[in-house]
C-alpha cells in the first residue's frame, strides 16, 4: 500500500511503498478516508512522544476515519503497536471504532477528534466537573483550546477563561464561548511586560474551578502562584488537568504553593485513562460534531503531499487532513 513513512525522526515523512498490514484476530483492515495531522502524530514522528519506542520505520497517525469492507463508515483509534493511519489502509480494533452518522462530513472529524477528545475526557472522567463552575484554558489559541473553550461551554461552564499569546486568535474565542480572554504575549526578555501577564491572568482566573492547561512548561509555571496567591477561598479546590505541554515538559513547583492552597495537580491522557473509557465517549462528542454544535476548520490535502505540507503553516484554528 501507499503510505507517509518515517525513516527518520529529523526528516519529514515520505509517500511511499509500505507493507500492508494483515488482518489479525479480531482486527479488520479498512480503507482510510481522512486522518488528521495532530500535535501528537507530529511528536510521535519525531520520537519525542512519550510513548515513542524509537523504532523505524514507521507510518505515522493516530486516529481516522475508514471504511469498513461492507460500506460502513467509522472513526477509530489506532492501537499502539499497529502501522498509523497515515496510508490508504489501517488495521482497526472494534473496541477502539465507532459509528458514524449520516451526514457526518469525515475530513472534518478527522480534524476535530483529537483536539476536542483532550478537553471532553479531562472534563468528564478526569474530574468530577458540575454545570455552573468556571474554567480557565492555558493555551486557549491553539487547536485544542479553542475546541476546550466551545466544549466547556456546552458542558455547563459558567464562566470560561481563555488565555494564550496569539492576539489573532485570542479575538475569534469569545464567539465561541469565553467570558473573559487574557493576553499571555509579552516583550522578550522584560520581566516587566511578563509580570503584567501575570498580574492580567491572575486577576481574571483567580477563582476557577478548573484549569486546562495546554503548555505546561514557564506558562504554567508563573501561572500557578499568579493565581493560587489571589484566591479568595484557597481552601476551594483548584484542579489543574495536565494535557499538553507546548512550551516545555516540566516545571518547578514551590512546595509553600501546594501547602497554601487545595491544588489538585492531574494529567489526562494515554495512560492516565483507560482505552476503554476515552472510546466510550466518542459517540457523544462524534453527536456534537455532526450537530455543529462543535465547531473546526479542516484543510484537506492529498496524503501524496505529505512531505511538502508536513511542515507548511496553516491559518489560525486549522488543522491539515490527509486524504489517502
Amino acid at each position: 500500500m501507499l503510505a507517509a513513512v518515517v525513516r527518520s525522526f529529523d526528516r519529514p515523512p515520505r509517500y511511499e511503498e509500505f507493507p500492508t498490514p494483515g488482518p489479525a484476530g479480531d482486527r479488520v483492515l479498512v480503507d482510510v478516508l481522512a486522518a488528521g495531522l495532530h500535535p501528537r502524530v507530529r511528536s510521535g514522528a519525531d520520537g519525542t512522544h512519550y510513548t515513542s519506542k524509537g523504532r523505524l520505520p514507521m507510518v505515522p497517525g493516530v486516529d481516522a476515519v475508514g471504511r469498513l469492507p461492507d460500506g460502513r463508515r467509522v472513526y477509530f483509534v489506532a492501537d499502539d503497536g499497529a502501522p498509523g493511519t497515515f496510508a490508504g489502509q489501517a488495521l482497526l480494533d472494534p473496541r477502539r471504532a465507532v459509528a458514524l452518522p449520516e451526514g457526518a462530513d469525515p475530513v472534518v472529524v478527522a480534524a476535530a477528534m483529537n483536539p476536542a477528545i483532550s478537553s471532553w475526557v479531562a472534563l468528564r472522567r478526569r474530574i468530577d466537573f458540575r454545570p455552573g463552575q468556571s474554567v480557565l484554558v492555558l493555551g486557549a489559541t491553539g487547536n485544542a483550546g479553542q475546541m476546550a473553550v466551545q466544549i466547556a461551554r456546552h458542558l455547563g461552564a459558567g464562566r470560561i477563561v481563555a488565555a494564550g499569546r496569539d492576539p489573532g486568535r485570542l479575538g475569534l474565542l469569545t464567539g465561541l464561548g469565553a467570558t473573559d480572554v487574557v493576553s499571555l504575549a509579552e516583550e522578550p526578555g522584560s520581566p516587566v511586560s511578563a509580570a503584567a501577564a501575570d498580574e492580567r491572568l491572575g486577576a481574571a482566573a483567580a477563582d476557577v474551578d478548573v484549569v486546562i492547561d495546554y503548555t505546561w512548561g514557564a506558562p504554567a509555571q508563573r501561572a500557578i502562584p499568579a493565581i493560587v496567591t489571589r484566591r479568595t477561598d484557597r481552601a476551594k479546590p483548584l484542579h489543574w488537568i495536565q494535557i499538553g505541554s507546548t512550551a516545555g515538559p516540566e516545571v518547578a513547583l514551590p512546595s509553600a504553593v501546594l501547602r497554601a492552597a487545595d491544588l489538585r495537580v492531574i494529567g489526562s491522557g494515554q495512560g492516565s485513562v483507560t482505552t476503554a473509557g476515552i472510546v466510550a465517549e466518542l459517540p457523544s462528542l462524534i453527536e456534537q460534531l455532526t450537530a455543529e454544535t462543535l465547531t473546526a476548520d479542516a484543510r484537506p490535502r492529498p496524503l501524496a503531499e505529505v512531505e511538502k505540507a508536513w511542515n507548511e503553516p496553516v491559518e489560525p484554528g486549522s488543522r491539515t487532513v490527509f486524504v489517502p
